[in-house]
């Protein structure tokens, strides 16, 4: 890989009104990469789902790398070469966003790439990225961006209780030693824990599936103390079968997964079972 193409460039850029003035983080290959991809979602079919489940495709083998978003100062992080979980879920939906609305910039993409991220949109430091899932889906739905669909379709109600961060400050470069972080997240939180939530357990994924449509976002709830989902991905169907595109910190790249969804869910024994959210777009 070139050195020279992976630079680190910091750019404060306008992002109308989410933010005046942010930090991003990205490189030339980013921006090239964006480029490609808009010549290639040129050619797909222009349905939200379509776009959608291209875009997911797109990102197929590209290498999972953890902890792409650990920064000082807290800045958008625009990373398309390498991809978590989440990152690639949020990048996901923001290309797709971006391409529905009918504004394929490069600025557009950051604009709603800080949109899916951070609460109310806002960069404000750590604490206002959206750590647990279930906050980000919080968050995501009061704004329409998506709807958790996971009661509609059998789920059950699920107790939250996260502490894991405020409690393992260690874990995380930029809580450790800072006691004001610290207890703002614990603030976090303590507002997470106190709204209602919806699983279907993991025995139960066979008999529900048919509600659950491609290009939805599959989170893993986990029995993991302080925690509330372990992993992200998004719904794919193949053959008949319900499995999911995700990246995958095994096989160490964006895949489709070859499992079932009932069957990665049932081989994880810290698994509980999933949320399942549905992303909300306009076609143009």
């Amino acid at each position: 890989m070139r050195v020279g193409c992976l630079i680190l460039s910091i750019l404060f850029v306008s992002l109308c009104a989410i933010a005046s003035e942010s930090v991003i983080y990205t490189t030339d290959l980013d921006k090239q990469r964006f480029g490609q991809y808009i010549d290639y979602i040129q050619t797909k079919e222009r349905t939200p789902q379509a776009v959608l489940m291209a875009t997911a495709d797109f990102f197929l083998t590209v290498p999972y790398v953890a902890s792409t978003l650990e920064k000082e100062p807290e800045g958008l992080v625009v990373n398309l070469r390498e991809l978590d979980c989440t990152t690639f879920v949020e990048t996901v939906l923001s290309l797709s966003k971006t391409v529905l609305d009918g504004e394929p910039t490069f600025e557009s993409f950051c604009i709603n790439l800080q949109l899916f991220r951070y609460r109310h949109g806002i960069i404000d430091g750590y604490t206002s990225r959206l750590h647990y899932t279930t906050d980000w889906i919080y968050d995501n739905s009061l704004k329409g961006l998506i709807k958790d669909i996971t009661q509609q379709i059998g789920g059950e109600a699920l107790p939250v209780s996260v502490s894991f961060m405020s409690e393992n400050p260690d874990k995380y470069k930029s809580l450790k030693g800072d006691s004001l972080r610290i207890e703002k997240m614990a603030t976090i939180e303590q507002s997470i824990n106190k709204r209602s939530y919806y699983y279907i357990p993991k025995e139960r994924i066979d008999a529900l599936r048919n509600g659950i449509q491609e290009g939805d976002m599959i989170a893993f709830v986990t029995s993991i103390k302080g925690l509330d989902v372990s992993h992200v991905g998004l719904a794919k169907w193949k053959d008949g079968e319900l499995t999911f595109i995700h990246a995958s910190s095994s096989h160490k790249k964006v895949i489709v997964e070859p499992r079932t969804l009932h069957q990665y869910a049932e081989a994880i024994k810290s698994n509980k079972g999933i949320i399942v959210v549905r992303p909300v777009f306009s076609e143009n």
